[in-house]
């Protein structure tokens, strides 16, 4: 693929580790900078380099001659694939345009212009790390059909007897939702996607809810295929603890606020607090800048 010249100049990078409970526990996002005179094809090119989850890239709001002001607009890749919006990308995204001396235009909240609109991102706690997303409405919502249900149970390795309930639960990436009997059965996953090659679903999030004294309400697993076939599973997930949130506090399996867990079976210790305010639910967590420098983006 050519994806043409790139500039020789520098611009601020940063590594952000997102929803550790300590450092270099959570999922890192890449995050480039004064990122305007890069293509699309570029951008896709740099995300895939470093191989992370996603990769963002910082780019002055549009005028769309409304009312709606944002403090910056990020564009989201994956391996493969622009996203609309993603959980971890955004809160790591906002910490790094702070880090890189970004001030909101509110003093209360941080806007983000992205592919779903405009996200309001707020600052919690007293060190400055931690910050939350109101979570977008859901694109698609309820129940999966059968035939589709059987084909994710097969991949999962798992029979209908161990699923509460199944649901899209969509904000953008696709997520569907299955909420299963323990967080043991969650835990004790482990999927193949070569079990059942018809799978047109391949973004799927499994959580179980927590009834011990765990200081976690609830066990968050999910899996995606890459642009290869290959079967990945992320360690913490923004988009789809909101999501879930929304989901399941619907349906009430769960009452806000609550903390998930994901990242366990990947020696991961992803923390994810959701919380109820304004009518809107909150998905925050720990945002730490892992690495600050910045990118050569020539080629060559």
């Amino acid at each position: 693929m050519d994806i043409g010249p790139m500039s020789t100049t520098s611009t601020p990078f940063r590594q952000v580790d997102v929803f550790g409970e300590v450092p270099f526990s959570g999922n890192p996002v890449a995050v480039v900078g004064a990122s305007q005179d890069l293509t699309t094809e570029q951008m896709q090119a740099i995300s895939r380099w470093t191989n992370l989850s996603e990769c963002t890239f910082l780019l002055p709001p549009q005028d769309d001659g409304t009312d709606a002001v944002a403090d910056y607009r990020v564009r989201i890749f994956s391996l493969d694939q622009e996203l609309p919006f993603a959980g971890h990308p955004t809160l790591g995204t906002a910490r790094a345009w702070l880090d890189m001396g970004g001030v909101p235009t509110r003093e209360d909240l941080i806007v983000q212009e992205c592919g779903v609109g405009m996200v309001e991102i707020r600052r919690d706690g007293e060190d400055g790390e931690q910050l939350a997303f109101a979570a977008p409405e859901l694109l698609r919502s309820g129940s999966i059909d059968d035939a589709q249900l059987e084909q994710i149970l097969t991949a999962l390795g798992i029979s209908r007897d161990v699923v509460v309930e199944a649901a899209w639960a969509d904000n953008g990436p696709g997520w569907v939702g299955l909420l299963l009997d323990s967080p043991e059965t969650v835990l004790s996953l482990r999927p193949d996607y070569g079990r059942a090659p018809e799978l047109s679903t391949p973004d799927i999030g499994v959580a179980a809810v927590r009834d011990d004294d765990s200081a976690t309400d609830l066990e968050v697993r999910a899996f995606f295929r890459d642009d290869v076939g290959t079967v990945r599973e992320d360690p913490v997930t923004g988009s789809l603890n909101a999501s879930l949130g929304q989901w399941l506090t619907d349906a009430g399996h769960l009452t806000a606020p609550y903390t998930a867990a994901q990242g366990t079976v990947l020696d991961r210790r992803g923390r994810v607090r959701l919380s109820v305010a304004d009518g809107r639910l909150w998905v925050g967590g720990s945002t730490h800048v892992a690495v600050a420098g910045g990118i050569d983006l020539g080629l060559g």
